[in-house]
């Protein structure tokens, strides 16, 4: 009786303090940026009070557009413009390319170089060059795949650069693919700090979204190959990503290729986890290592049995 008595007790305490607002939950509404959060719209703005605003077509209503509820429709318009778009640019088959944002080429980091006064800029400046191959080993890709898709009539044969759409390793594979005329893609994400699209991404293939997610998905949708270069969080996370679904079967197995083995082993145990029990040995037979831009295109050619 007595335990029943105190029960009932911390019941109506927890409901004074839930209740009443006595206690100060951390916990957030939402823990994603909104697109009112993104295009800074207030309150009052997305309110639809008056019938003027009420009266808009929905289609034509960015407040309504903008609101939680409609987070859906936004979805499958991130989903359906670039793949409406790709359709009609005869764009099937993609070559997904990934790496860090911070490589410059070899032009760029050797004016770094002599323009570099202070001990920090001699350092960023030598470390811009040490890592400038892998820029020029991206922009060497690029034009490879380009000088394949150009001794190719059918569009259903060609394998087009794909990447993020922006510096770095991105416009290292877009500029290679782009000065050798050929169709180029990118990704791009709205950031914080807006990270502009590269200037060799093709007129009218330029995409702009809101969702990593969504983004995610079109990396893969044609992807036949992924190339991944040194990178930080963001590149591991679309490299595991794509390993991901290839162990789970969400994905026909097809090469994802990691550019400089040392980074690579170095980074992550790829051994010690098989070892360890955490993944299978199976689960090892889409990578492979490659150095150059010539490796890399040796194992798809051969995996697609390209001539």
């Amino acid at each position: 009786m007595e335990l029943s008595l105190y029960k009932a007790q911390r019941v109506r305490w927890y409901d004074t303090d839930i209740k009443g607002k006595n206690m100060s939950p951390k916990l957030p509404t939402n823990n994603a940026q909104t697109i009112t959060d993104f295009l800074g719209l207030e309150p009052h703005q997305i309110s639809e009070e008056s019938s003027e605003e009420s009266y808009k077509f929905a289609f034509d209503d960015e407040a309504f557009l903008a609101r939680r509820e409609t987070i859906g429709i936004r979805f499958e318009l991130e989903l359906l413009k670039p793949e409406i778009l790709l359709n009609e640019h005869g764009i099937d088959h993609t070559i997904t390319v990934f790496g860090s944002t911070r490589f410059v080429s070899r032009e760029k980091a050797l004016e770094m170089e002599r323009s570099a006064q202070t001990v920090d800029e001699k350092a960023k400046a030598n470390k811009a060059l040490l890592h400038s191959h892998y820029y020029e080993s991206a922009r060497e890709f690029g034009a490879i795949v380009a000088r394949y898709n150009a001794t190719q009539d059918e569009s259903s044969n060609k394998l087009h650069i794909c990447t993020g759409g922006g510096p770095g390793i991105m416009e290292a594979a877009n500029r290679g693919a782009f000065e050798a005329g050929d169709q180029t893609i990118g990704f791009n994400i709205g950031l914080p700090r807006e990270q502009r699209p590269n200037p060799y991404i093709s007129p009218g293939l330029s995409f702009r979204f809101h969702y990593f997610a969504l983004r995610k998905m079109h990396f893969m949708l044609r992807a036949r190959a992924i190339v991944v270069f040194p990178g930080g969080f963001g590149s591991f996370d679309e490299f595991f990503e794509v390993l991901t679904l290839m162990q789970t079967k969400k994905v026909t197995p097809f090469p994802i290729i990691l550019v400089g083995k040392e980074f690579w082993t170095g980074m992550v145990k790829f051994e010690q986890m098989v070892e360890f029990g955490v993944i299978d040995e199976i689960d090892m037979q889409a990578i492979h290592f490659a150095e150059t831009a010539k490796e890399t295109w040796v194992i798809i050619k051969n995996h697609y049995q390209l001539t």
